[in-house]
């Protein structure tokens, strides 16, 4: 008898990009186990991110199947976005 899925501690994890970002993609990865999309946050802007977030959480409402979504960052890195001037100099003891 297995688990009831809630209390699964496996997860299946899917890592989404353009071509898998098509709903019916979506579907058949969840339908197909998926419990956990990764998005790779190294690629891709803000509202590529934005509509991929949308697009996994309208397509897990309407299979009523839950789905974790995975954040990827790359590697300890600072990010504070852009600057008006493009870069600045930092140095040590500055507020």
């Amino acid at each position: 008898m297995q688990p009831p899925k809630a209390l699964r501690r496996t997860k299946i994890v899917a890592t989404i990009g353009p071509a898998t970002l098509e709903p019916k993609v979506l579907r058949n990865l969840i339908e197909a186990g998926a419990t956990t999309l990764r998005l790779n946050f190294s690629h891709g802007t803000e509202e590529d991110h934005q509509r991929s977030i949308r697009s996994i959480r309208q397509t897990s409402f309407e299979l009523n199947q839950p789905v974790a979504i995975l954040q990827d960052l790359q590697g300890p890195k600072i990010r504070l976005g852009r600057f008006e001037t493009g870069s600045i100099v930092v140095k040590n003891g500055d507020p």
